[in-house]
C-alpha cells in the first residue's frame, strides 16, 4: 500500500514525461504505448465464464458470445460493436431497453458493462482532449493502490502506478474501457464496455469503482479542476485532495 508522500514523488517524476511517452495524437493507440505480450500472456490463462442464464434475451437481439470476450483487450485492435451485438436489431429498441440489456449482458467474471448519455460523453470527451491523465488511488484493506488514467476517447486505460515507474511505456494496462457511441444521436445513448486484463490485478467490483470514479473526476465540475491541475499545473498538485475528495485517509 502506499502513502501520500511516496505517491507524491511518484507522480511528480513521471508526470512531466506522461505527455510525450503514452499517446501518439494521430494513432492513440500505437504498438509503442503498451507492449503487446503480457496482454497475450495474461489471455491464456484467463477462462471463459459461465453463460448467465440470461441469455436468451441477448441471442434475440444478436449478442454473440463467440467473441474472445473475457481474454483481455488488445489496445491495437478495439473490438467494434458490430462484433458484439447485432446493431440492426437493436435500432427499434427503446434506450432504457438496450441500456439494461447491455449491463446485464456484461455480468461476469472479467466484464464491465455501462452507458451514458451523449451529453455527458460528448463533455467526457472534450475535456479529455484537454487534460488526458489523472491518478486515482483504489482503496484495499488499510491502505490504498494508485491507479494511473489515460483518457483518449473512445478509450481509456488504467494500469498501476506503480508498475508504470518500473516499466514506462512497456507497463501493461489493468483494465481497459471502450465507448461506442453508434447510437449517440439516434437515441442519446453511448454504451460502454470495460475489460479486466488480469483479473489477478482487479476485481469486477473494483473496475467498476475506477470507471464510475474515473468518469466523475472527468464530468464533476469542481473534481475536474484537479484533473486539470494534474495535467496543467503539475507543481501545484496535492495527492492528498484526491483522497480528500473520496473521503480517503490521508496515510
Amino acid at each position: 500500500m502506499q502513502r501520500v508522500s511516496q505517491t507524491s514523488t511518484i507522480w511528480r517524476n513521471i508526470a512531466s514525461k506522461v505527455r510525450k511517452n503514452l499517446f501518439s495524437i494521430n494513432d492513440p493507440f500505437a504498438a509503442r504505448s503498451f507492449s503487446l505480450v503480457p496482454i497475450a500472456a495474461a489471455a491464456k490463462k484467463l477462462h471463459q465464464p459461465e453463460i448467465p442464464c440470461d441469455f436468451q434475451k441477448w441471442g434475440s437481439i444478436g449478442f454473440s458470445r463467440t467473441s474472445k470476450f473475457a481474454s483481455g483487450f488488445n489496445p491495437l485492435q478495439p473490438k467494434p460493436l458490430d462484433s458484439i451485438v447485432d446493431i440492426y436489431r437493436l435500432k427499434d429498441r427503446y434506450p432504457d431497453d438496450i441500456a439494461s440489456i447491455w449491463d446485464d449482458y456484461h455480468i461476469g467474471r472479467g466484464h464491465v458493462g455501462a452507458s451514458m448519455k451523449a451529453k455527458l460523453y460528448h463533455l467526457l470527451e472534450h475535456r479529455a482532449s484537454e487534460c488526458r491523465y489523472f491518478v486515482i488511488p483504489l482503496w484495499r484493506g488499510s491502505g490504498y493502490t494508485t491507479m494511473f488514467v489515460q483518457v483518449q476517447t473512445p478509450h481509456m486505460i488504467f494500469t498501476g502506478l506503480e508498475d508504470y515507474k518500473a516499466r514506462g511505456t512497456q507497463a501493461s494496462p489493468y483494465f481497459t474501457v471502450t465507448f461506442y457511441t453508434e447510437f449517440a444521436e439516434s437515441k442519446d445513448l453511448v454504451l460502454i464496455r470495460g475489460d479486466i486484463v488480469f483479473t489477478s490485478k482487479l476485481t469486477d467490483s473494483e473496475a467498476e469503482w475506477l470507471l464510475e470514479t474515473a468518469q466523475s473526476f472527468y464530468l464533476n465540475d469542481a473534481r475536474y479542476k484537479l484533473v486539470e491541475r494534474f495535467n496543467r499545473e503539475t507543481r501545484d498538485f496535492e495527492f492528498k485532495d484526491v483522497l480528500q475528495v473520496l473521503n480517503m485517509p490521508i496515510l
